[in-house]
């Protein structure tokens, strides 16, 4: 199995600008990423996929790989579509989270250990929630899954719900990392957004919703991302302990 990890890094950003490129203790946070993702066992080729010339330079200065891509891609998903028209030797593709400079190769190769199984076309992981408050806040997305371990459905609402409020109750949060068979992420590219994606502001729904299977692997390993300026100190603070 050939393998092609992408890390998606977009220079504008709402909440906190040109964040793939801040200090992280020496290091930016993009070759953070990058480095921490080279650890993977089951990766054979790794580049980072930007719109910005800043970002595209300095990964080929600290002796990454980096592809210019479009300014109009919505999401990660579709700056990976990008990459493999001319990235297209390939047997899986996953997409790694720019903004996570701690992330685990363990959790990288869970996902795409997943692809052992012929019949598996997306992969991605969940993690049993610990903290009830995480069930009812709408920013942390939860999952349900049947019996092969295949996601029935992904929600920002507490999910599933529980009638009978005495009963213990387990729950799954999504992390969002995803890996793709190269084939079938050229078809999930060109998928039009359905009402549930719309509702929920969740893209993995316009697969479920076409009737593509995700198959979860579980972890117990949750790294955290980068979005705002007081994210960054919650990290340097991880890395200092």
């Amino acid at each position: 199995m050939k393998v092609l990890g992408i890390i998606p890094s977009r220079y504008d950003s709402s909440r906190f600008p040109g964040k793939p490129l801040v200090d992280i203790n020496g290091k930016s946070m993009i070759q953070r990423v990058y480095e921490q993702a080279l650890k993977s066992d089951l990766i054979q080729d790794l580049i980072v996929a930007t719109d910005d010339q800043r970002i595209l330079d300095h990964v080929i200065d600290f002796g990454g790989k980096a592809m210019m891509t479009s300014t109009s891609h919505e999401n990660g998903t579709q700056r990976c579509g990008e990459v493999i028209q001319q990235y297209s030797n390939y047997d899986v593709v996953i997409n790694i989270q720019g903004d996570e400079p701690l992330i685990q190769a363990q959790q990288l190769d869970k996902v795409l250990q997943l692809f052992n199984d012929s019949s598996v076309k997306i992969g991605t992981l969940v993690k049993p929630i610990k903290d009830i408050s995480e069930v009812e806040n709408s920013n942390r997305i939860k999952v349900v899954v049947d019996h092969q371990k295949n996601a029935l459905y992904f929600s920002r609402s507490v999910l599933p719900f529980t009638r009978n409020k005495g009963e213990n109750a387990s729950y799954l949060k999504h992390i969002g990392i995803y890996a793709w068979r190269l084939s079938v992420l050229k078809e999930l590219i060109v998928l039009p957004v359905c009402e549930l994606e719309e509702r929920e502001s969740l893209e993995q729904l316009r697969w479920l919703y076409n009737g593509y299977s995700i198959r979860t692997a579980e972890t117990t390993i949750e790294t955290p991302n980068i979005d705002t300026p007081e994210d960054l100190k919650a990290v340097l603070r991880v890395l200092k302990s």
